[in-house]
C-alpha cells in the first residue's frame, strides 16, 4: 500500500491527463482526415491507437530508469542514433528497398513494422548529449570565462555537427530546423555570456536574412556557386506568393488556407469537411481541425499545447540538477519548434517543411520519438525527490 501511495504521489498525473487529451483528439482528426478517399481502404486510426500504445511503454519503460543512468548513457545513445542515420546512406533505394527516398527524402527505414525515421530518435539523443556535455564542462570549469564559453560553444557545435550533417545529406531541411532550435534553447540556458550569444545569434538572423534575399532576387548565383536546386527555391517562392504556383508547388498551401479559412469561427462540424488536402492526416492535420472544428477549436487546440509546455516549464524549474534541466529545456524547445512550424507553415506564416504536429499528426516515428522525449521529463519528476535526498545526503 505504502509503494502504491508513493507511486501516486510521484507520477504527473497531470502530464498524463494533457497527452490523453491529445490521444482523443489525434485520434477524432484522423478519422475524418481519411474520409476524403486518398488514402482507399487504411484505417489510421487503428494504426495510430497502436502507434500510442507503444508510446506508452516507451514512457514507462524510459521512466523507470533514474535521470544518472540517462546521464551516464548518453553518448552510447548519441553514437547509436548517429549510426542509424549513416547506415541509411548506404541502404538500397530502389521502389520497395529499406531506403526508397519518399518525395525525394532519403530519410526513413522501410520495416515490415512500418516506416521507422531514425532523425526523429536522434533529437532526443542529441538532447542527452548535449546536456550531459554541458554538465560536465561546467563540473571541469568552476569559474566561467569568455575563454571557457567559446571552449563550450565549440564542443556544442561540433555534437551537433555530425547529426546536421547526415540529416542535410537526405536532405531534410524541417529536422535540422528542429536541430537548431533544440541547440539554440539549450545555450541560453547552459550560462553561456550574452556576450558571445548576442553576435552569434545576430549573425545568425543576418546570415539567414540574407539568403532568403538571395533566394528571390540572386537565384542563379546561388545555383552556381553553393549548388542550390530549383526544388529548394520553389518552395520559398510557393511560400511568398503561393497563387503564383497555385498549379505545383503552391497548391499545397492554397488549399490549407482555403480549408482552415472556410472553418471561420466554429467549424463545419465533424466529417462536413469540403476542401481537399493531400496527406492531412500527417503533417497538416491541423487543417482538419480548422475546417471542421472553426477558430474555436483551433485555438482550444493551441491552448492545449501552451498548457503543455508550461507544465514542462514549470516541472524543470522544479528540478535542481543541471543536466535534467538542460534535458527539459531541449525537450521544450523540441516540441515548441515543432508546434509553431507546422501551425505557421498550414497558414503561410512559415514555410512549408515536413514537420508533424506533436501527439496529433499521424506517424509512428514522430510518436515515437515524443514519448522517448516526454518519458525522460515523466522519470525526472518521478524520481527527482529520491535523486534529492540521495544527494542532500551525500552533501552532509
Amino acid at each position: 500500500m505504502e509503494n502504491h501511495r508513493n507511486f501516486a504521489g510521484r507520477f504527473d498525473w497531470k502530464l498524463a491527463f494533457i497527452l490523453v487529451i491529445f490521444l482523443i483528439i489525434s485520434l477524432l482528426a484522423i478519422s475524418s482526415a481519411q474520409t476524403s478517399g486518398q488514402y482507399g481502404a487504411t484505417n489510421f486510426v487503428i494504426k495510430q491507437l497502436q502507434w500510442y500504445v507503444i508510446g506508452a511503454f516507451i514512457v514507462a519503460f524510459v521512466m523507470y530508469f533514474e535521470p544518472d543512468q540517462y546521464k551516464k548513457m548518453s553518448w552510447y545513445l548519441y553514437g547509436f542514433g548517429v549510426l542509424l542515420l549513416l547506415l541509411l546512406i548506404f541502404m538500397p533505394e530502389g521502389r520497395g528497398q529499406i531506403g526508397e527516398p519518399i518525395n525525394g527524402a532519403k530519410s526513413w527505414y522501410h520495416l515490415p513494422i512500418g516506416n521507422i525515421q531514425p532523425s526523429e530518435f536522434m533529437k532526443t539523443f542529441y538532447i542527452l548529449a548535449v546536456a550531459r556535455l554541458i554538465s560536465k564542462h561546467h563540473e571541469q570549469y568552476g569559474i566561467r570565462t569568455i575563454k571557457t564559453d567559446f571552449l563550450l560553444l565549440g564542443k556544442i557545435g561540433l555534437a551537433l555537427f555530425v547529426p546536421l550533417a547526415f540529416i542535410m545529406t537526405q536532405p531534410d531541411l524541417g529536422s535540422s530546423l528542429v536541430f537548431l532550435a533544440i541547440t539554440a534553447a539549450i545555450i541560453i540556458v547552459a550560462g553561456i555570456s550574452w556576450k558571445i550569444i548576442l553576435p552569434v545569434f545576430i549573425s545568425g538572423v543576418a546570415v539567414g536574412g540574407t539568403l532568403l534575399w538571395m533566394a528571390v532576387y540572386m537565384q542563379q548565383f546561388l545555383e552556381e556557386k553553393f549548388g542550390f536546386s530549383h526544388y529548394q527555391f520553389a518552395r520559398i517562392y510557393s511560400w511568398i506568393d503561393p497563387y503564383a504556383y497555385s498549379s505545383d508547388w503552391g497548391y499545397h498551401l492554397i488549399t490549407s488556407l482555403n480549408a482552415i479559412g472556410s472553418g471561420e469561427i466554429f467549424g463545419k462540424g465533424y466529417l462536413d469537411r469540403e476542401v481537399y488536402v493531400a496527406e492531412n492526416h500527417t503533417d497538416f492535420i491541423f487543417t482538419v481541425i480548422g475546417e471542421e472544428w472553426g477558430f474555436i477549436g483551433s485555438s482550444f487546440v493551441i491552448c492545449l499545447y501552451f498548457l503543455l509546455i508550461y507544465h514542462l516549464t514549470k516541472t524543470t524549474l522544479t528540478l535542481k540538477d543541471p543536466f535534467c534541466t538542460y534535458v527539459c529545456a531541449g525537450i521544450i524547445a523540441m516540441i515548441t519548434f515543432h508546434v509553431f512550424e507546422n501551425i505557421g507553415m498550414t497558414i503561410q506564416l512559415l514555410p512549408i517543411t515536413g514537420i508533424p504536429l506533436p501527439f496529433l499528426s499521424y506517424g509512428g516515428s514522430s510518436l515515437m520519438g515524443n514519448a522517448l522525449a516526454i518519458g525522460l521529463v515523466f522519470s525526472m519528476k518521478f524520481h527527482y525527490r529520491t535523486y534529492m535526498f540521495s544527494a542532500n545526503d551525500e552533501e552532509d
